[in-house]
């Protein structure tokens, strides 16, 4: 089954861990939902199940180093929308240095044209496609620097693969509720380099809800 390769740099960003409260701690790579928002972004589709099914596969190309900020919380404690108590001050951990190649392919995504098919032609022919805001991967200010179509040989000196593993320490989301957190899905990844150009079978996660 054909599969298309889009490399991905992003110079900071955050990936909220799903159950973080008051501290904003970030997960360490970037989540598979997170990315699936952004590829749904870029082709200016707003269904979020339009493309379930669709398997994504992630090999980091650097490793993020993790930094410590201060921000101004905003929460609606009190009706008053500008009152001083909706505010605070909190920490959060941001990301820095995030590159990556996501691979795409079908899966069981049986959508007409599929995901792969959209995100090539966005790609090669942006013209083509209906959408607006900016590019973003993870909060709305982690601004996307550059993503673009590679191919099998793309060259970089290490390759380091997410791979299931039951016992792996990276637990990741493949798809959030954003309306609670019962319809949240994870799955656990080692990071792992394996010296190949495609994905090993392990590396494939299915995003589906």
């Amino acid at each position: 089954m054909k599969s298309i390769a889009i490399y991905i740099d992003v110079p900071v960003a955050t990936f909220r861990q799903s159950h973080a409260r008051e501290y904003g701690k970030t997960y360490p790579y970037p989540p598979h939902s997170t990315v699936y928002g952004l590829l749904l972004s870029l082709i200016g589709e707003m269904n979020m199940q339009k493309h379930c099914g669709v398997q994504l596969a992630i090999a980091m190309l650097s490793q993020p180093e993790t930094s410590k900020t201060l921000r101004t919380l905003h929460r609606f404690k009190f009706k008053q929308e500008d009152h001083l108590g909706n505010k605070r001050p909190d920490y959060q951990e941001i990301l820095t240095y995030i590159r990556f190649i996501v691979w795409v392919k079908s899966g069981n995504d049986k959508t007409n044209p599929s995901l792969s098919k959209r995100l090539e032609q966005a790609l090669l022919n942006p013209d083509s496609v209906n959408r607006w805001g900016v590019l973003y991967l993870g909060e709305s200010d982690d601004l996307v620097n550059i993503i673009k179509l590679v191919s099998d040989e793309f060259s970089v000196k290490s390759r380091q693969w997410l791979i299931q593993d039951n016992n792996g320490w990276i637990t990741l989301p493949y798809w959030v509720d954003h309306f609670g957190f019962k319809g949240t899905h994870w799955l656990r990844y080692r990071l792992e380099a394996i010296p190949c150009s495609s994905p090993p079978e392990l590396a494939w996660t299915t995003i589906q809800d």
